[in-house]
């Protein structure tokens, strides 16, 4: 929650016209495996992502897993990748910047993106892969 309010301060600081959001979505628990072992990962994780720009200029993007509690024990993350697309207003995903996948296991996975020129209105979003399945994503709307 720190972390929000202390971006959302940063974003509305600029003397520039800029647009900017922070989201986050709860990682539900799940079990997978790996190398034949069952790999949990419990409640009190959160998927973050975080954009700036203007317009359909996209200048900074970041997603990733902050953990707490009982997450923040756990093993973590293994084989995963985080996914960036765009998508029009008809939901039409246009574009996919797909993340490579990291074999090591981590509690904190994270990824930037590189700065996007949009060529439409839409939906920005990010997805967290783990092992192959896409686990929880976090979108933001781009609009005038």
């Amino acid at each position: 929650m720190a972390l929000a309010a202390a971006w959302a301060l940063v974003l509305t600081s600029s003397s520039v016209a800029q647009a900017g959001a922070v989201g986050s979505t709860p990682v539900r628990t799940f079990e997978y495996s790996v190398g034949g072992m069952t790999m949990k990962v419990p409640t009190g994780c959160l998927f973050t992502h975080i954009i700036r720009g203007g317009g359909k200029k996209i200048t900074y993007q970041n997603a990733g897993v902050d953990c707490a509690f009982v997450g923040a024990l756990s093993s973590g993350f293994c084989n995963w990748r985080i996914d960036f697309t765009y998508s029009d207003t008809n939901n039409k995903t246009y574009r996919t910047s797909q993340g490579r996948t990291h074999p090591e296991c981590r509690i904190d996975p994270m990824r930037n993106n590189s700065p996007q020129m949009l060529p439409r209105y839409g939906k920005a979003c990010a997805h967290l892969y783990v092992n192959g399945v896409r686990r929880v994503s976090q979108c933001h709307h781009i609009t005038k």
